[in-house]
């Protein structure tokens, strides 16, 4: 397993210089933002001009990129514009593309078709798909997303827990996806806070890595901690990184 860093750490700043404060920071790795809606890059804009694209993504201050996180509303253009994102991850040597999956209420077939289109062409162009675990989401719960899995050959789960552990008693099982886990999100989370102090949640990161290891896991666990009102950024993201290295 790898310790990396998603760009959405640092949203209100260029790419290039969020690039070179997660450097500062001492990570080796990163997943790239690719979304329609606050992104560094939008989805709508590498499609138009995938050099540019390209050339935004030139100086990576030494981070090795490792996932891209994609995400663009239900348009006819979703497609083009999800073939540019994976043609652009290809081009930086990135196979994972993290998804959202469609709201709750979307029915179950029509989810199926649209993840194994995704799929379809992540996969001609050598990249896998990992769907978010999400609440509010098809995702929101394990059962769901390893059915999504089974019903959708070659899908993968980008593992979220903080939407396993907010708005939950106590923590909901993710086991039933482990074996699917192809990303990792990871902050600090309570039953009442999404997102809180590293150190101050519930989130068992030991017993995470372990359940990990143990399903053979070797990829990336992405630290994706948007700036929290009144604390040091760069404290949490240091925080962070030094906890995540100690495990593995």
């Amino acid at each position: 397993m790898i310790v990396c860093v998603s760009t959405e750490c640092f949203p209100d700043l260029p790419l290039a210089q969020a690039m070179e404060r997660l450097a500062e920071l001492e990570f080796t790795a990163v997943e790239l933002d690719i979304h329609e809606q606050g992104g560094h890059l939008t989805p709508a804009g590498v499609a138009a001009d995938p050099q540019a694209a390209v050339a935004a993504c030139s100086d990576l201050q030494r981070l090795r990129p490792v996932a891209v996180s994609f995400s663009a509303p239900e348009t006819p253009a979703l497609y083009d514009r999800f073939t540019a994102c994976c043609r652009l991850a290809k081009s930086l040597g990135v196979v994972t593309i993290v998804v959202d999956s469609s709201e709750l209420g979307t029915p179950f077939n029509g989810e199926i078709e649209r993840l194994r289109r995704m799929v379809a062409i992540a996969s001609g162009l050598g990249a896998v798909v990992g769907v978010k675990t999400t609440a509010g989401r098809m995702t929101q719960d394990a059962e769901t997303t390893a059915s999504l899995c089974r019903n959708v050959p070659g899908l993968g789960v980008t593992l979220d827990p903080s939407h396993f552990i907010h708005g939950h008693k106590k923590p909901a099982s993710w086991e039933p996806i482990l074996k699917y886990v192809c990303h990792v999100h990871l902050r600090d989370t309570k039953p009442d806070a999404f997102q809180v102090r590293i150190g101050q949640g519930d989130v068992e990161y030991g017993r995470l890595v372990s359940q990990l290891q143990r399903v053979g896991y070797k990829r990336a666990l992405c630290a994706h901690l948007p700036p929290l009102e009144g604390v040091d950024q760069v404290a949490e993201l240091r925080k962070m990184r030094l906890l995540l290295e100690s495990l593995l």
